[in-house]
């Protein structure tokens, strides 16, 4: 096991894009559990002269409208961006793995309910529906998780059915079926760690895709007012943004650097994992 993560490993090293998204994003990822030694105390405090511009003496991205310190929102709203985008993944994929499992292994009516009720979750806008559950549960962290997981295990349960109906009539299935083992065991002990490469390409991509809707509906004025994030950054500084442009760019590069890394480490690691599949451009 150590070397087959060791050879996937340099794989994904191997390629360009792969090297570059690694780096990236262990460098926000480090950021982010940093901060509070690199920028102690609470982002949200006052710290310096109102809208000083990047690169002043003591601010590196200057100062907001506030007086805050811009750089200290970036390190500390990485902690919030990273912490929903992986927690919401995680929801998203463990929801739409046994709903996805359950349909694909048994087919017929059970396959038929589950699949109706993921077509009526998918005829929904995701970002819409994220949007008014958590209006309707309250603006906070556990909110915008729960949300994000919600729209997002639709997709997860279509791919894992398909990957679970195409591995069921194999011959080590059958074995397994003759041999007298549960349906629990032969879903989650023969047939799923069968399934994990493609799942875990997209829960790589679907990353990206929750720290964008937590920025959206932080920039809306939904996001957890307690905790500072990129979104919520990029909301305040649109009104200064003829004045003051970098108070938006600066997140919004943050925003943008985080997406392109996870998207660059998700192409990488789906030709690691599938090294049949077409080589990604470098």
């Amino acid at each position: 096991m150590s070397t087959f993560k060791h050879s996937l490993f340099m794989r994904i090293l191997r390629q360009p894009s792969g090297a570059i998204g690694f780096f990236i994003l262990s460098f926000i990822l480090l950021m982010a559990l940093t901060a509070s030694w690199i920028y102690p105390g609470d982002p949200w405090s006052m710290v310096g002269p109102p809208n000083l511009p990047p690169f002043s003496p003591n601010y590196l991205f200057g100062t907001d409208m506030l007086g805050r310190d811009v750089a200290a929102g970036i390190v500390h709203g990485a902690r919030i961006s990273l912490l929903i985008g992986f927690v919401a993944t995680l929801v998203a994929v463990s929801v739409g793995t046994v709903i996805g499992a359950v349909a694909g292994y048994h087919g017929g009516r059970i396959d038929d309910v589950l699949m109706r009720l993921t077509e009526i979750f998918q005829t929904i806008p995701s970002f819409l529906l994220a949007l008014l559950l958590v209006a309707i549960f309250s603006p906070s962290i556990s909110s915008i998780v729960l949300a994000i997981g919600i729209v997002s295990w639709p997709s997860v349960a279509r791919l894992v059915r398909a990957e679970f109906m195409s591995i069921r009539t194999r011959d080590f299935v059958k074995a397994a079926i003759v041999g007298g083992q549960s349906h629990s065991r032969i879903l989650f002990r023969q047939i799923l760690p069968n399934t994990l490469s493609p799942i875990i390409v997209a829960a790589s991509l679907m990353v990206a895709t929750a720290i964008l809707i937590e920025s959206a509906i932080s920039f809306l004025g939904l996001g957890d007012r307690n905790q500072i994030s990129w979104g919520f950054m990029i909301g305040a500084g649109r009104t200064m943004i003829r004045q003051n442009w970098w108070l938006s760019a600066i997140p919004g590069g943050a925003i943008f650097l985080t997406v392109l890394a996870l998207n660059f480490l998700g192409d990488s690691l789906n030709y690691a994992l599938n090294p049949r599949s077409s080589k990604p451009n470098n």
